[in-house]
Parts: structure tokens; sequence; C-alpha cells
């Protein structure tokens, strides 16, 4: 099966021409612009499966390339492909789009035709990222993102939403900084910004280094790592549903994503050197932050904790990858490392999002995210409870959910890397046990707490559909991951192949 029209340019300007559209509808026609905009994240999803059936899983090549020129002085070229570490990545962007759209049906009253554009532009500059196979062409997607999360959060957050938008913002943006420094360093050495040219590029250990630190605080930052993950609870607390979603679904995947397309290919022997750096802050974040969370009173925080937590488990995958190849044991551990820690962004992606989604539906009918405002929920809401229940499992990792693979392939490598790697990470099964199970019984169970929650009605068609969605995903990975681990195998392989071969040149 070929695909024979410009697939990845499609999906990265279709939302944006629909977001366009829904500006064009305007605010008097609220409800057709809900309309339009459904209708272009829609075909945007529908147009992105076609990809998934196309996609050649034996070679590691770019597949699906566009190339034409861009800025011709400069040999900047608008350059798109995609491979196993990229694709999944994409199908998460458009399937959890459509949801957040459908989110905001009902929970946005106000300005809708420019809450709804600024999802669709978002949309289109996240596929941008992930499908860019040029320098500058990523750095402007990835910076781009910010203008219209900065307005999400900046216009229909919360009470202190102007220093969480802030705060974001500055955390974020400096951090690229360092980024763009490194990527110029690159260009003009490579005299090329083709990202592909970049990973052939022989380069000294001193220079490894320093665009290593570079890359580290852009991609860090983004995930969020310890300890800059401050910036997160602010900006979830803060943000309105939709954005909470995207932001724990999508965007701090792009700071995984940014490890395995830039530092580890492009710095290798600079990953290598400093892989004992990033495995610990991610214990810590794996631990720390899980305890952190379990104090939580407020439940969009104890989420959003929860997810750099979680996340620490995909930086963790990333780097044992390296203490598992200095031990010369094979790399099959390392492999599965690194697919553990792409499955774990993927489940984290669907997990993450249904729980804010749940926040999102008790918001909208108590306006309160205080957990001590609710208690007894399952008697009033039973399928939400359902839904909220089941989401909490995957959360904890339980078998059988998608919330398991990741964490189970992750933990197994880190044994091959070392036995206290995996005890510290096997940690966080039981700390994530601890606070979801604590959320489930304080908010589902138990008595009706307050007259609010005796008042509550059970979830609407367009919320099942949004949690039943979700619930699909979680079951279905969880029981069944091959075709994902499949999608992206031979893409790991051939990184961790690339990465074990030093790229300092031999002075003779």
């Amino acid at each position: 099966m070929t695909i024979e029209w410009p697939v990845l340019s499609v999906l990265i300007w279709l939302p944006i021409a629909g977001g366009v559209a829904v500006l064009l509808v305007g605010e008097r026609r609220a409800e057709l612009a809900r309309w339009v905009g459904l209708a272009a994240t829609l075909a945007t999803f529908i147009a992105s499966l076609p990809l998934f059936g196309a996609f050649d899983r034996g070679t590691a090549e770019m597949q699906f390339q566009e190339l034409a020129p861009w800025i011709p002085t400069f040999d900047l070229n608008y350059h798109l492909g995609v491979d196993g570490l990229s694709l999944p990545l994409i199908l998460l962007t458009t399937f959890i789009s459509v949801l957040v759209i459908m989110g905001a049906w009902g929970a946005i009253q106000q300005r809708v035709a420019q809450y709804l554009a600024a999802f669709l532009i978002l949309e289109g500059l996240m596929v941008g990222v992930f499908c860019a196979l040029d320098a500058f062409l990523f750095y402007v997607f990835f910076e781009a993102m910010l203008i219209p999360m900065f307005l999400i959060i900046g216009v229909w957050g919360g009470p202190n939403r102007v220093y969480a938008t802030i705060k974001f913002f500055l955390y974020t943006f400096l951090g690229s900084v360092f980024m763009l420094v490194a990527l110029i360093y690159l260009y003009l050495k490579a005299d090329s910004a083709a990202i592909l040219d970049l990973h052939a590029l022989p380069l000294s250990l001193t220079e490894q280094l320093w665009i290593f630190v570079a890359f580290l605080l852009a991609f860090a930052v983004k995930i969020p790592m310890f300890p800059v993950h401050t910036w997160l609870p602010d900006a979830h607390v803060e943000a309105p549903t939709g954005g909470s979603v995207v932001l724990a679904a999508i965007m701090l995947k792009i700071g995984g994503y940014g490890f395995v397309r830039f530092s580890l290919p492009i710095t290798p022997d600079a990953s290598l050197s400093l892989d004992w750096l990033l495995i610990t802050l991610s214990l810590i974040a794996v631990v720390y932050v899980g305890l952190v969370a379990l104090v939580q009173q407020d439940m969009k925080k104890l989420i959003a904790y929860s997810s750099i937590s979680h996340m620490g488990f995909v930086t963790l995958g990333i780097f044992i990858a390296f203490a598992i190849l200095a031990r010369g044991e094979g790399s099959s551990g390392a492999v599965l490392g690194v697919e553990g820690a792409m499955v774990q962004m993927l489940s984290h992606g669907f997990v993450s999002a249904a729980l804010f989604f749940c926040v999102g539906v008790m918001y909208d009918r108590i306006h309160s995210r205080e957990i001590a405002d609710y208690g007894g929920v399952v008697n009033t809401m039973p399928w939400f409870a359902t839904f909220m229940v089941l989401f909490a499992m995957a959360n904890c990792g339980l078998p059988g959910t998608s919330g398991f693979v990741g964490e189970f392939m992750v933990i197994l490598a880190s044994f091959q890397a070392n036995f206290w790697y995996a005890v510290l990470a096997g940690l966080t099964l039981i700390l994530g046990a601890a606070y979801s199970l604590w959320l489930v019984k304080r908010v589902i169970f138990g008595e009706i707490g307050n007259k609010k929650v005796e008042r509550l009605e059970d979830l609407n068609f367009r919320e099942a559909v949004t949690l039943g969605a979700l619930a699909v995903a979680v079951l279905g990975f969880g029981i069944w991951p091959e075709p994902l681990v499949e999608l992206m195998h031979v893409s790991v392989d051939n990184l961790l192949t690339h990465v074990a071969q030093s790229k300092i040149q031999v002075q003779l």
C-alpha cells in the first residue's frame, strides 16, 4: 500500500486551515464553529490512519518524505518524513485532538471560535514537530507551539492564569534558546540543516558535551524532568481541561522525542558520559515526585505530579540503554529500555488525557477540583465512576492496561543495567497505586459527601464517547501491545546501532 498524496503536509496544514475557517465563522455562530472545528480535526485524524497501514515496518528509513526549498539562501528546506519513532506520536496527536475538540463542546462558552482555532493551530504545529527533518523547521514548529498554548492558558485559564502562563513561557522559551544556539553551531559545522546529516556529523567530546547540555536544557524542561518541573503543576491547575489534556498527552512527549531524535544520535559519546546524571534525575522524579503527588489535595495537581513521575520512566528507559551497552551484554536490553520508554509515552498520553477529562467532567458540574469537596460519586455517577476507576488502575500500571506495558519493559531493562535502578523504578508502581487508589477512595467511594454530589448527573453522550474511546485505547494496547512495538522496533534498533558507535574523530 502506498500513499500518493502529500499526507504529512495535509496533517500539518489541514487543522491550521480549519483553525482559520473557525475564526472566519466567528463568535456569533458558536455552534457552527464547533461543527467546523470537529470536522477539521476529525478529517485530520482520518487522514492520518493510512499512515499506519502503509508504513513499512521492515526499514528504518524515513518514509512519506516531502522535500521543497524553504529558504534557499541558507539551504533550508521544507523537509518532512516519519519513521517508527515519530509515527506513533503523530497518530496519538490526531486522536487526542479530536477528543479535545469534543470536550470543549459544553465546557467552553466564551470566545468559542478563538478557543477552537487555538487548538486546531496547535494540532498542526505539534504534528509538524514530529514530521520535520530540517533542524530549523523543527525549531520553528517547536517554538510556535508556545503561542497557542500561551493563549489557551492565559485567556481561558483559572484565577492565577497570568502567573502560570508567564512561568510556562519563560521556562520553555529559555530552555529552547540554548537549543537554537546548538543548532546554529551544528548547521555551520555540517553546512546543512538536515537532521539526518547532523546525525552523521563527527564531533569531539567537548563539542558533544556542550551540545548535549544545550539540548538537555530544552528537552528536560519540556518533559519536564526534576528539578525543572515546577512550571507544570501551575500550568495544569490554571489551564482549561483541553489545555491540560494536550499538555500532558502530547506536549510533554515532545521532550522525550527530542532526546531520541537529537541528543542520542548527534551526541552519543556525551550521552554515554552523562547517562548517570539523567538516570539519577529520572529516579528522583520517579520516587520523590511520586511522594509529592501523594500529599496533594487538588485533583489536577495530583495528576500533574503523577505525570512528572511517570515521565521519569521515559527518560530512565532512554538513558539506561547506555548503561546496558557499556556492560557489553548485547543490545537487546537497550532496545527493550528505549521501546519501553516509547510505549510509556503513548500510554501516558492516553491515561493522563483520560484522567484530566475525568477531572473536567466533575469540575463542569461542581466547579471544584478539591478532593475534599467530593465523596461517594459512584452513588450518583456509576458510569463515570467505572471509567475513573479503570483509568486510575491504568495509572497504577495494572496488568491488562497500557500503563503496565511500558513500565514493565523499562523495569525489565533496568535489571540488566543495575539491580538498584530496577528496585527504585519499581517503587513508582507502589507509589502510583498509593496516590491513585487514595484519590479513587476519597472521590468515588464511600458515603455521598455533600448535597452537590447528591445532585450530580451521570455522563452525557459526548462525555461517554470521549472516555469510552480512551478506555478502548488503554485496554487495547494493554492486552495487545504488539502492533505498537512492531511499528517502532526497527527504528529503535537502528537508533541504538547508531549511538553505539563513537563519533569522536581519531587523531592520527
